[in-house]
């Protein structure tokens, strides 16, 4: 420091020695870190002692007008300042009531639903809370048409107030999953003199609803949170949210290495995770973990050969390796996945491994060589995948070479990036074979990782899925008899008899294998020592209101 201030000043005469020295004392103190006493209004850097949290993240939200939030980054910050009718407590996937005062009475057709609503709310600007805000919020999500409109678009005939406190909605088919979409972040009420009904509009940096933060400061690379005072249930267990928005994983690891952030979550790489975990048997932090909702599977393209015969696709199924690829891709922060359906739900059923297994090359040959194929006549399968994901290139080779050393040359991987954009551009066009691709679920019901992925509403055995989820995904599967079963799971209000129909979907899936289930995401925070009651949510969200210090 003293050289640094003598340099940038040039004192070059001796004669003034005792001067340049009593001046450099001088320049040492002033130059010098001060330490900083109290936290500016607008921060949203560093750990403070004031009772505030600091969250460290890397990802940045587009919006946070709920009408138009459809991304992680967006909807994690939504659900923490809101209410819903409905909400999850971590560890469950059993909807409870949050703004409504009970679960809907639905009648007898399954298309009516009558909720009634808590008394006593207000929004963050004062206005009172009831059944006419309600309606005005879901009319808004619908009638905006932001990304996530169609969730309700495609469900709702018609949403009123029949009373101060009750709200009663119809739907346009049954749809027994209903209520878990209540529950979804961006179907929260917000202030009917704040907000307007009209497509379009959209209010991406503001928020004002009834939940226990207020949105106190939005900017590019940081936001603050302060507690709500007239919130109406418990009250957060902290004195605000300070959120740091890091650049890329690397900063966000070395963010929370050095104590700049109190909370680390979303989104560091296996390999920091895996070094933040080392760390924290230690002692030196904590690493708390969940089993997260979001699946990774491979899709398999129908209508592209060889993949046009169910015996490849079996055959493609009975080779992979979870275990290995748990292993040596994801440094065993998943699980491994024998069903499109999460193990976070009880109707889940592990088919894969019971009829494919892991590893079983032989079993992969001979369903090969039943359907004409030999070392002479190879089945070729082009993987393709997005370039921004190294989890996804990693996953791919690790396919190649266990089809390279293990399958004597009768079925070959060739595999295939592209840039994101693109990838998701061109899979509903059947451009790609075999894609890797995982899922975040809209809304926490077996349905969500059913009827997207197989439901088709015009194709044929022949030509496969022409309009539908099918499509959208890209496998291009068909099939009446699925058609079928997704609409009486869709209808049935009984929880054991829509298990039942859920067991013969799995059974179907796992026969025809439009898609290979691979992987079940975990989920990992990361907090500092001292720091307490860090929970997700099924849905990956980070709880905000119950950390404290």
């Amino acid at each position: 420091m003293t050289w640094f201030c003598l340099s940038m000043r040039r004192w070059n005469r001796i004669t003034q020695f005792l001067s340049l020295f009593c001046l450099c004392l001088f320049l040492v103190i002033s130059c010098a870190p001060r330490p900083q006493t109290t936290t500016p209004s607008n921060s949203g850097s560093g750990t403070t002692g004031d009772g505030r949290i600091t969250i460290g993240t890397t990802l940045k939200p587009r919006t946070l007008d709920p009408a138009d939030a459809y991304e992680l980054a967006s909807l994690g910050l939504v659900i923490n300042l809101s209410d819903r009718l409905y909400y999850y407590e971590p560890g469950s996937t059993e909807i409870k009531p949050q703004l409504a005062t009970a679960l809907p009475q639905v009648s007898a057709d399954g298309l009516t639903y009558t909720i009634p609503l808590r008394q006593g709310v207000v929004f963050h600007d004062g206005t009172p809370f009831n059944a006419e805000a309600m309606t005005f919020s879901i009319q808004r999500f619908i009638e905006n048409k932001g990304k996530p409109s169609f969730l309700l678009a495609d469900t709702v005939a018609s949403v009123k107030a029949t009373g101060e406190n009750e709200l009663t909605i119809k739907l346009k088919k049954p749809f027994a999953a209903f209520p878990s979409l209540l529950a979804f972040s961006g179907v929260c009420a917000v202030s009917p003199k704040v907000y307007e009904i009209a497509p379009g509009k959209f209010k991406p940096n503001t928020f004002v609803g009834t939940g226990p933060y207020k949105l106190a400061q939005y900017g590019t690379d940081s936001l603050r949170f302060d507690v709500f005072d007239k919130y109406w249930g418990n009250k957060p267990a902290n004195k605000g949210i300070n959120i740091q928005i890091q650049t890329s994983p690397v900063n966000l690891f070395n963010a929370f290495r050095t104590g700049a952030v109190d909370v680390a979550y979303l989104s560091l790489q296996p390999d920091q995770v895996r070094s933040l975990e080392e760390s924290a048997k230690k002692g030196n932090w904590q690493a708390i973990t969940a089993q997260s909702s979001v699946v990774s599977y491979l899709v398999l393209n129908r209508n592209q050969q060889p993949l046009d015969k169910p015996e490849v696709r079996q055959a493609v199924a009975a080779i992979i390796d979870r275990p290995l690829i748990n292993q040596r891709v994801l440094y065993n922060q998943a699980d491994p996945l024998y069903s499109m359906i999460p193990t976070t739900f009880d109707v889940s059923q592990p088919l894969f491994k019971d009829k494919y297994g892991d590893a079983k090359f032989d079993q992969a040959k001979q369903l090969l060589t039943s359907a004409g194929f030999s070392k002479t006549n190879p089945a070729k399968v082009q993987v393709w995948y997005p370039s921004s994901s190294p989890t996804r290139s990693l996953a791919a080779q690790t396919l190649k070479s266990l089809a390279d050393t293990k399958m004597d040359g009768i079925l070959q991987f060739e595999v295939i990036t592209v840039e994101g954009p693109t990838f998701f551009k061109d899979i509903s066009k059947g451009l790609y074979p075999a894609a890797l691709l995982d899922w975040y679920p809209d809304f926490l019901d077996p349905d969500n990782y059913i009827q997207p992925f197989l439901a088709c509403q015009k194709g044929s055995a022949a030509k496969g899925c022409e309009d539908g989820g099918s499509q959208t995904q890209g496998s291009f599967y068909y099939s009446e008899t699925m058609n079928q079963l997704i609409d009486q799971e869709r209808k049935e209000q009984n929880p054991q008899a829509r298990q039942k129909i859920f067991a013969e979907i799995q059974t179907q899936v796992t026969n025809d294998v439009p898609y290979v289930p691979l992987w079940q995401n975990k989920d990992y925070v990361f907090a500092q020592k001292g720091i307490s009651d860090v929970k997700l949510d099924p849905t990956q969200n980070l709880i905000y209101k119950t950390i404290k210090k």
